[in-house]
């Protein structure tokens, strides 16, 4: 009868919500701590520019490229390292490594040297290589796969959030009368004086990354000993029942997931473009730090609300695909007003790139994954891979930013190439790579 078999229906309902709550709150937490130590870096690009005396922006952005450039070297091997601790305890590692990056900072602070502070962010760098690992299948994975954009948007929350408070907080601690203290590192005569000067700033950032490890390591402990469930390999493997899926032997037998990769790769360096060098950015059209140290702030603030409008939107309303497609359309629309305006009007167009951005994260990572199978962690790792593109986009805007110092927006010419290739992805890439193996079915719910 109906009415007996709705109550058992609902029940399990009930219990797989329950089974996915305390999972999904613990990644959050952990969404929350990415984004809180990936946006400090726009501060410190400000505050080394400054402590470390550099005056050249590709040098300048090393920082960015020693951050992200352990995504690359370090994914597989991260990969490697999940396999034999599992999901729970590979976090803890990974939060127990990004610690150890946090205090290397003491004695880069010190000795004011550039390459520590570099040596310090690539090692939090391969902390976080280690949990975006783990964490973007394992929020994928938990749920339909036509809803997974719906989950990273809300993980994108936890994330941007952070984002957006953690350079506020950083500024406060570390910047605070920057502009009195680089009038005076000016005009300073004394090699002694200037010297200490900046090792008084130097030192500045000592204490909030002391704190920094101290929470990381009980967030290392609290992860190893909760109850967070391990990803059920059944799940990844559930379409291995599927002929087509089913005689794959190699990762290159996925076009679609190549594709995603290469997408990730640009959208990943078009975020870090418009969050990280925007602060450098305004320093070149002329404001005071105390005015640019917020820019990535306000950038972070549009992609939180880009991340609620793709909560309400997807799938309800419209695909994960679609909504890519439309922002990758409306990001090339605000790169090319960036471009060609000027002042706080371009400004203002690059921090709308948050907006544009805050879908394609959530979108591309679930397209990539979709249908591989048991070959779903190693397509996890090369999307990690392609986060590299935060290291090497900077670098070539540092460079075009060095030779177009009259009209510093010309350094933005790269945001059109890369939207490009993500809205072909979105449009004909991904269903093109799925056709040509075979594994494009009549309806695509993606």
């Amino acid at each position: 009868m109906p009415g007996q078999t709705s109550l058992p229906r609902q029940t399990q309902a009930q219990t797989q919500t329950t089974n996915y709550l305390i999972p999904t709150i613990i990644i959050g937490i952990l969404f929350f701590v990415f984004g809180f130590v990936t946006w400090l870096n726009s501060t410190l690009i400000n505050f080394l520019k400054i402590a470390c005396e550099i005056d050249n922006n590709v040098v300048l952005f090393f920082v960015t490229f020693a951050f992200y450039i352990s995504y690359f070297v370090m994914a597989i091997p991260s990969s490697w390292v999940l396999k034999v601790t599992g999901f729970k305890k590979g976090m803890s590692v990974g939060l127990v490594v990004m610690a150890v990056g946090a205090l290397i900072f003491i004695p880069a602070a010190t000795s004011r040297t550039y390459g520590l502070f570099l040596l310090g962010l690539f090692i939090q760098g391969t902390g976080l290589a280690v949990l975006q690992t783990a964490s973007n299948p394992y929020i994928t994975i938990l749920g339909p796969i036509e809803s997974a954009a719906k989950r990273i948007s809300i993980m994108g929350i936890f994330n941007k959030v952070a984002g957006a408070i953690s350079p506020l907080i950083l500024s406060a601690a570390i910047l605070s009368g920057a502009d009195i203290l680089e009038k005076k590192i000016s005009v300073a005569t004394d090699a002694a004086e200037k010297a200490q000067l900046l090792n008084g700033l130097a030192a500045k950032v000592i204490g909030p990354y002391i704190i920094m490890a101290i929470v990381l390591f009980l967030l290392a402990i609290w992860i190893w000993f909760s109850n967070l469930p391990e990803v059920d390999q059944k799940e990844e493997e559930e379409e291995e029942d599927d002929p087509e899926i089913k005689q794959r032997r190699s990762i290159f037998q996925f076009p679609h997931l190549w594709l995603g990769v290469i997408a990730l790769f640009f959208y990943v360096g078009c975020e870090v473009l418009a969050g990280d060098t925007i602060g450098q950015y305004g320093r070149m059209l002329g404001y005071d730090i105390s005015h640019y140290q917020n820019f990535t702030t306000y950038t972070l603030s549009f992609m939180v609300i880009g991340y609620i409008i793709g909560i309400i939107l997807i799938p309800k309303y419209v695909t994960q695909r679609k909504a890519l497609q439309f922002c990758s359309i409306l990001a090339l629309v605000f790169s090319i007003c960036a471009i060609f305006t000027s002042g706080w009007v371009t400004v203002f167009f690059i921090t709308l790139l948050g907006l544009a951005n805050a879908v394609m994260w959530p979108a591309i990572w679930p397209l990539a994954l979709n249908k591989l199978g048991h070959f779903t962690k190693t397509g996890a790792a090369l999307l990690v891979m392609a986060i590299a593109g935060a290291a090497v986009l900077p670098l070539i805007w540092g460079a075009i930013a060095n030779k177009t110092t009259d009209h510093p927006q010309w350094a933005y010419i790269l945001l059109i190439p890369s939207y490009t290739v993500i809205l072909y992805f979105a449009t004909g890439g991904y269903l093109a790579g799925l056709k040509k193996k075979n594994l494009l079915k009549e309806e695509v719910t993606v």
